[in-house]
């Protein structure tokens, strides 16, 4: 069946890893999207990012279609609008604030426009960076007023599987969990790429099977396990790898420009 909405994950996808936080994807990537447009192909941006660092790339490819960020947990328009948007329960929020208070933890808290953290971490300034906005030192961020999308439990590489296990075993359902090497991601149940990214086709009236989605990491599974056609480059974590029907040859990010343009050709 023929592709008639791709979805791209940024970070490790479009961009190569360890890329600048102000880099844009290359021109041979650029021609690539801007030609599956120009053909009426629809493609949309999936990424952990927030608005403007998203938006940022958006602007550089000219795509105009939603934006999704924050791993699912807000879609905005292109003019920085809040299309869709997925706050953490209230109740739950307090208490994994608690609990990295507690442990002497991190901790990062953030809605649709501000990202509050506890203390300054390498892992928040490189959120902060590659998202393009301000990151706020706040002690108290549950105190704040902002009702968050997503908190960040900052630990270690050490610490942070023990983390996933308590959470997933404290509350089950009741929210989804992302881990990285030493975060552990936590947003609403309802927020993740691959609800995003199928709420966008059915607005589209756009298939599943009509869905092609690349991604190379944890984050992107969901959208990657619900598309009809999904890739990821050889560099890519175990999780995407395990979810993926092609793993796709090639340097940084060369096998995804062949496989953008396998679809032209």
């Amino acid at each position: 069946m023929m592709i008639r909405l791709v979805a791209l994950d940024i970070d490790g996808t479009l961009l190569a890893p360890g890329v600048d936080a102000q880099a844009v994807p290359s021109a041979a990537m650029t021609q690539a999207v801007r030609e599956l447009q120009e053909a009426g192909i629809v493609v949309a941006l999936a990424t952990g990012r927030m608005f403007p660092g998203t938006a940022h790339i958006a602007r550089h490819l000219g795509i105009t279609q939603p934006l999704i960020c924050q791993q699912g947990a807000s879609v905005h328009e292109s003019d920085g609008s809040l299309r869709h948007g997925c706050t953490i329960d209230e109740e739950i929020a307090l208490e994994l604030s608690d609990y990295a208070t507690s442990n002497s933890w991190p901790l990062a808290w953030f809605d649709a426009q501000r990202y509050l953290v506890t203390a300054h971490t390498a892992e928040a300034q490189h959120f902060a960076d590659v998202s393009h906005i301000e990151m706020e030192i706040h002690p108290t961020p549950h105190q704040s007023g902002i009702r968050a999308t997503g908190i960040d439990i900052i630990s270690s590489r050490e610490h942070a599987p023990d983390i996933h296990v308590l959470m997933e075993a404290r509350y089950g359902a009741r929210i989804t969990l992302l881990d990285f090497p030493s975060v552990t991601a936590v947003h609403a149940p309802e927020a993740s790429k691959g609800n995003a990214l199928q709420r966008l086709a059915e607005e589209l009236g756009i298939a599943r099977e009509e869905v092609l989605a690349l991604g190379d990491s944890v984050n992107d599974v969901s959208m990657l396990s619900w598309a009809g056609h999904s890739a990821a480059p050889e560099h890519c974590d175990r999780y995407a790898r395990e979810s993926v029907q092609q793993i796709l040859p090639g340097d940084g990010v060369d096998g995804v420009v062949a496989r953008l343009r396998s679809i032209l050709d």
